[in-house]
C-alpha cells in the first residue's frame, strides 16, 4: 500500500521554527499537497497526524534530524541496536543521556551532548568533546553524513552550538517525539532499522524516516545562484527561493501531485520575506522529496550493511 498521509518536519531546537507540510492520498490514487504549518505541540504529533490518516491510514512521516548513532561511538558504548536503546535514553542507566555537557570534564559516553552554552567564542572546542568521548573526528560521523559533490559534510551529533544546532535538533526529535512513540501502543516503525521502506507501509502503522532537505535539492532540481560579492543568496533570500517555483510546479505536474493553491502561491512568493521562510521553503521541498521517493520516482536508498540498519540509519532517498 501506500502512505495515506506523508508528512515532512523541517526540525529546529526552536518551535517557532518547527514548520511541517503534508500530503494526503486521495482516492484517485494521487496525493494533495498542502502550505507548511507549524509543527506544535511535539506529544501529541504523531497522534495528530494518526488521527488524520484514520484507523486503517498509513503514516510516512520525516524529520530532519539524525536517527541514529555514529558506529564507533555505539562501539564504544557497546550498543549493538539503536532502536532498542532509543526509547531507554533518558532513563535508568542512560538518564544523564540528553543532559548536555555544561564543562569538558562533564563529558562522559553517557552524557556525549557538548556544550550546554558557549559565552565566549572559542570557549567550547570540538577537540574537548574527541577527548571526553575518547574518538577521533571521523568517528562522530556517520557513514551517511560524510561530504558528497554539492554537499558539506553534517555537524557532529554530539555538538550542540553553531548555525545547524545539530545536537539540540537530535535532543528535541528523539526526547520529546520518537522515545515517547516507540513507548507508546502505536504500531510504530522507524526506517531502515525496522526493515525495507515499502515493507513497512501497511494499515494502522507509522513509518519514520531520516531526511535532508539539502539532500533532496538535487533530487528535484532545486539550484541556487551563486554567492554575489557582498549580498546574501542561497535559501535565504525570498527571490532565490522564488526562482525554484517553476522546477517544483514542474516536478508536481510530472508526478500528478496536487498543491494546494496556497501551497502554490507560496512557492511562486518564494515564501514571503519574514525570517520563517527558508524553514517553510525546506519544510516543502522535504515533502516533495518523500513523495518522490514514495511514487518510485527515486530510490529509498537501504544500503545492504548491518551497520547501518542497526546502529548508524540513513537518509531517505539518498544513494550509497
Amino acid at each position: 500500500m501506500l502512505p495515506t498521509l506523508v508528512a515532512h518536519a523541517d526540525w529546529s531546537a526552536h518551535p517557532e521554527k518547527r514548520w511541517m507540510a503534508r500530503a494526503i492520498l486521495r482516492g484517485d490514487g494521487h496525493y494533495a499537497a498542502n502550505a507548511p504549518e507549524l509543527v506544535g505541540e511535539l506529544g501529541t504529533l504523531v497522534e495528530r497526524l494518526v488521527a488524520q490518516a484514520g484507523p486503517r491510514g498509513c503514516v510516512l512521516l520525516g524529520f530532519d534530524f539524525p536517527i541514529g548513532l555514529p558506529a564507533r561511538y555505539a562501539e564504544r558504548t557497546r550498543i549493538r541496536d539503536f532502536l532498542t536503546l532509543l526509547p531507554k535514553l533518558g532513563h535508568g542507566d542512560w538518564f544523564e543521556f540528553y543532559t548536555v555537557a555544561e564543562r569538558p570534564n562533564r563529558i562522559s559516553l553517557r552524557r556525549p551532548f557538548y556544550p550546554q552554552f558557549s559565552r565566549r567564542k572559542g570557549e567550547a572546542r570540538l577537540n574537548h568533546l574527541l577527548d571526553g568521548l575518547g574518538v577521533q573526528m571521523a568517528d562522530l560521523r556517520r557513514r551517511c553524513e560524510g561530504a558528497r559533490p554539492g554537499r558539506r559534510a553534517a555537524s557532529p551529533l554530539f555538538w550542540t552550538v553553531g548555525g545547524q544546532q545539530v545536537g539540540k535538533a537530535a535532543i528535541s526529535g528523539w526526547k520529546d517525539v520518537l522515545g515517547p512513540a516507540l513507548r507508546s501502543d502505536l504500531d510504530v516503525a522507524v526506517w531502515p532499522f525496522s526493515g525495507s521502506l515499502f515493507k513497512l507501509f501497511r494499515p494502522g502503522c507509522v513509518v519514520i524516516a531520516e531526511t535532508y532537505p539539502a539532500e533532496f535539492y538535487t533530487h528535484l532540481g532545486v539550484r541556487f545562484s551563486a554567492n554575489r560579492r557582498g549580498e546574501k543568496s542561497g535559501k535565504r533570500v525570498q527571490p532565490d527561493r522564488a526562482a525554484n517555483a517553476p522546477v517544483l510546479l514542474a516536478w508536481a505536474r510530472a508526478a500528478h501531485v496536487r498543491l494546494a493553491p496556497t501551497l502554490r502561491a507560496e512557492l511562486q512568493d518564494g515564501f514571503g520575506t519574514s525570517a520563517d521562510g527558508e524553514d517553510r521553503f525546506d519544510a516543502t521541498v522535504g515533502l516533495l522529496g518523500m513523495l518522490n521517493v514514495v511514487l518510485k520516482r527515486r530510490s529509498p536508498g537501504e544500503p545492504d550493511d548491518e551497520v547501518v540498519h542497526r546502529i548508524e540509519g540513513w537518509i531517505l532517498g539518498q544513494a550509497e
